[in-house]
């Protein structure tokens, strides 16, 4: 039987633990407010989930209709909104949506990109987007920070493709490897958008494509597989889930709700809401197979928002 000095030494070192316990899940910001720390995928909002996400281009919308987006968000089981830079709209702005957002458990990736980054010219553009992003994780709170970087580059559109595509690809992969490079230093994981039809092409001087370089580059691969039914879908985005999962990669898998001059083919514009989640239940059942499968990315906000119901 243990005696009354003995008890007391256990309630004591019991209330101990608690202290320390208490002590190490929090911190002190630099204005000495106490702020919880979460473990790093909480801290990042990546958390363990496949993608549900959709692209915000005008981020001139977290101003007034944040919680429009989130209330959509929330309807329509996003996780992940890649939002754009924009220099207009004010840090305290971002800070505000992204706490929003994360309170409902949705990552906010910082998105940018066009066809000129795909050229060494526009480095000078890109560094200025890295620093942008830098400094703001620097004095952004864990729950204020963005989750990750989100580019959608697209150098294909660009004039020069057709002129020297060779001289495109390798000054590409010059800017991939410069983002990539300062990602990292950052902690931040760093996912492109990507055309499933890239497989076609080829890393001059190497047999290997353009795809299979950006997927072993990249932390993950968003492939645009803009087609309107299932069976198309799954079998465009099929060559790039096979050659994610040999490497231990990620990918999402992107539809389309936009008004497509290329053809009705492309969208799920004319066949509306019910129709798209119906053909993505049955892409996920087969892309399920793939070790390398995460989820959807339906493009975009505004055009999903109103999409036929």
């Amino acid at each position: 039987m243990k005696t009354k000095k003995e008890f007391r030494f256990i309630l004591l070192m019991s209330c101990l633990v608690l202290c320390l316990s208490t002590a190490c899940s929090t911190r002190v910001d630099a204005v000495g407010s106490v702020e919880p720390v979460d473990s790093y995928a909480t801290i990042h909002g990546k958390l363990d989930r496949p993608v549900r996400g959709t692209w915000v281009w005008d981020t001139t919308q977290i101003r007034n209709n944040a919680q429009d987006i989130l209330s959509f968000a929330k309807a329509n089981n996003i996780n992940t909104i890649y939002l754009q830079m924009n220099r207009d709209i004010k840090i305290p702005e971002y800070k505000n949506f992204i706490r929003l957002a994360r309170a409902q458990n949705i990552a906010v990736d910082i998105m940018d990109g066009r066809s000129a980054w795909g050229l060494t010219e526009s480095r000078e553009q890109i560094a200025s987007f890295m620093d942008w992003i830098e400094a703001y994780q620097a004095q952004a709170l864990a729950n204020e920070k963005f989750a990750g970087i989100h580019l959608d580059i697209e150098p294909h559109v660009h004039p020069q493709w057709k002129i020297n595509q060779a001289s495109v690809i390798t000054q590409w992969q010059g800017n991939v490897n410069y983002i990539v490079d300062r990602a990292a230093r950052m902690k931040m994981p760093v996912a492109a958008d990507l055309p499933f039809w890239l497989d076609n092409y080829k890393i001059p001087g190497s047999t290997m494509a353009v795809s299979s370089w950006m997927i072993r580059k990249f932390d993950s691969i968003t492939i645009m597989a803009y087609r309107d039914t299932a069976a198309a879908i799954y079998n465009v985005a099929k060559d790039e889930l096979i050659d994610a999962a040999s490497v231990g990669k990620k990918i999402s898998i992107a539809v389309e709700t936009k008004q497509s001059k290329e053809g009705d083919f492309i969208t799920f514009y004319e066949e509306g809401d019910a129709y798209m989640e119906e053909q993505l239940k049955l892409v996920e059942k087969m892309a399920s197979a793939h070790a390398s499968f995460n989820g959807f990315s339906v493009h975009e906000y505004s055009s999903w928002k109103t999409l036929r119901k």
